[in-house]
């Protein structure tokens, strides 16, 4: 169905060109799922983008031939081009806020491809446009049709970008991270439905993912990119459970596992006596309804604290309240009824200027880094934003101090003169990180923070996390669905379902005898079930964990 070879991308930057895809070769048959993973920047989604021609400004191909069921889209003009995407070959992006119009309601945008190619009309497209918002997993699909992607979290927006892509059956599905703001729960009921969409109609999927679990459990072969070349292609069990190439055994080394042995949690909370550093009481949060419909009760009577060095991590599907009771906690949403205090204090209504000196001491990585990240910033003035905005420094100290983190999340220098248009959604992530991180705070709101990075990246990240907290003794509030990250670096876990914490203790406890049926669920539906470890071997072992090579299973 799709065959690339020799593919070369380069891209024309201001320092010149640079290459990001150095002769790729690689085929898809019809039916197939096939995985291409790797580090952020290795060229995964630039190739994907060639494909279709969507190559972003300044991007070129260079050379190399791309073979669609027999068709040279390198030598078809764009109005073939434009009749074939969405049609024939659909695109799940990464970035949901970025692909989706803030201005058209979602059910238009996803009822778009069905009117442009003449599929459907207007009545039955709309029609369809629920059903495929069901399929895709968006609950209440009839209402969320007429809502707009701000009223969306951002795992709903997700799937909303995979129900526009299936929209027309396509033959050809390039799926770019499609599953990275999902939880776990709506990540199995996706994959599923690719599943059966390549089993009944043939479909080809070319994941591009970072996830070695989502590509166990799904792929026919897998593909690793690494500098903008494929160091090892060939069917899962091999890949997985005999790598050859020494970057592969490094990826599968930093996969985080389910079973804790290498866990990087800090040394745990400080003083405790001392009051907890953040706490919430009875927090409710109520959204008005479209059209005097009666209000959205988003949260509904939370409790929860976290200590000075302590991480809690706030688990659950999309939309079940977690990052507005995060918004909550820290004062950037005001709660509809509830307390909440910071270091003892209540500042359930603090205001002025005694709130805009508590913003230096609470901090948030968002969960999507390109939305919020100024696109005309460099990445300098990015970090340096919240200490300009405290006063902290002249412009000197300012950079030196962005220069210092960028080489903490593990960027090179030169990327200070960069813009966020210019990196890639983990580069972008990393950036964000290290912007709230800039002026110390004592406790930090971690909205997905490493849903967007590769494994390797995940586990530098993660280290430094723990690192800065050990050091600090700043407190974490993780919200994640990656269960698997979780458990890596929580103390305790609360699992929120439709608002409420169902379920919350020590991370060890609820990981191997959760008490609540949705727990169980969870845990039960976390990619990766077809693979096990085995225990490591040779010169690449390292001790615990996923460390070594992985055994494919039949599910």
């Amino acid at each position: 169905m799709l065959s690339l070879s020799d593919l070369r991308v380069s891209y024309r930057t201001r320092r010149g060109v640079e290459e990001a895809v150095r002769g790729v070769s690689l085929d898809v048959a019809a039916g197939e799922v096939v995985a291409l993973v790797g580090e952020s920047g290795s060229g995964k989604s630039t190739t994907g983008q060639a494909v279709l021609g969507l190559l972003p400004a300044g991007g070129v191909r260079e050379a190399g031939r791309i073979v669609f069921d027999g068709t040279d889209l390198t030598r078809v003009d764009a109005r073939r081009l434009r009749s074939l995407r969405g049609r024939e070959i659909a695109l799940v992006p990464q970035d949901p806020t970025v692909s989706l119009n803030p201005v058209r309601r979602v059910g238009h945008q996803v009822a778009e491809a069905l009117l442009i190619h003449r599929l459907a009309d207007r009545a039955e497209a709309a029609e369809r446009a629920v059903a495929l918002l069901e399929r895709a997993g968006v609950p209440e699909p009839a209402v969320r049709a007429r809502q707009f992607p701000h009223q969306l979290s951002g795992g709903l927006r997700q799937r909303v970008l995979i129900a526009v892509a299936l929209a027309a059956g396509p033959r050809l599905l390039i799926a770019d991270e499609p599953t990275s703001a999902l939880d776990v729960t709506v990540q199995r009921q996706v994959l599923d439905h690719l599943e059966t969409l390549t089993r009944s109609s043939g479909t080809a999927v070319l994941l591009i993912t970072h996830d070695l679990g989502v590509a166990a459990d799904r792929a026919r072969r897998i593909a690793v990119m690494s500098g903008g070349v494929i160091v090892e292609a060939g069917p899962t069990e091999r890949v997985l459970g005999a790598p050859r190439h020494p970057y592969t055994r490094a990826l599968l080394r930093a996969a985080p596992s389910l079973d804790g042995a290498r866990a990087v949690r800090g040394a745990g909370p400080r003083e405790p006596g001392r009051p907890p550093l953040a706490r919430g009481e009875e927090l409710v949060k109520e959204f008005p309804g479209p059209r005097g419909a009666p209000a959205h009760r988003a949260v509904a009577g939370v409790s929860l604290q976290v200590r000075a060095g302590e991480t809690l991590a706030l688990v659950g599907e999309s939309g079940s309240g977690k990052s507005t009771t995060a918004r909550m906690l820290v004062r950037l949403t005001d709660a509809t009824s509830g307390r909440v205090f910071f270091d003892g204090e209540d500042i359930t209504r603090l205001g002025g200027a005694r709130l805009r000196r508590l913003r230096r001491r609470v901090q948030i990585v968002q969960q999507n880094p390109y939305a919020s990240l100024n696109p005309r910033f460099s990445v300098a003035e990015v970090i340096g934003e919240p200490l300009r905005a405290c006063g902290v420094g002249p412009r000197r100290v300012r950079w030196a101090r962005a220069a210092e983190l960028l080489e903490r999340v593990g960027l090179p220098a030169g990327t200070l003169h960069r813009r966020p248009g210019e990196l890639s959604g983990g580069q972008r992530q990393r950036v964000a990180i290290a912007r709230a991180l800039a002026p110390e705070p004592e406790l930090v709101v971690c909205d997905e923070p490493v849903s967007a990075l590769d494994v390797t990246t995940q586990a530098q990240i993660l280290e430094l996390l723990t690192t800065l907290q050990d050091e600090l003794g700043v407190g974490y509030l993780f919200i994640s669905h990656d269960l698997a990250v979780v458990r890596r670096i929580a103390h305790r876990v609360a699992v929120m379902r439709r608002g409420e914490v169902v379920e919350e203790g020590d991370v060890e406890r609820i990981f191997t005898s959760p008490g609540h049926d949705y727990t169980r669920e969870l845990l039960d539906a976390i990619p990766g079930s077809r693979t096990r470890a085995v225990p490591p071997a040779g010169p690449d072992a390292a001790p615990g964990g996923r460390d070594g090579p992985w055994e494919v299973t039949t599910a």
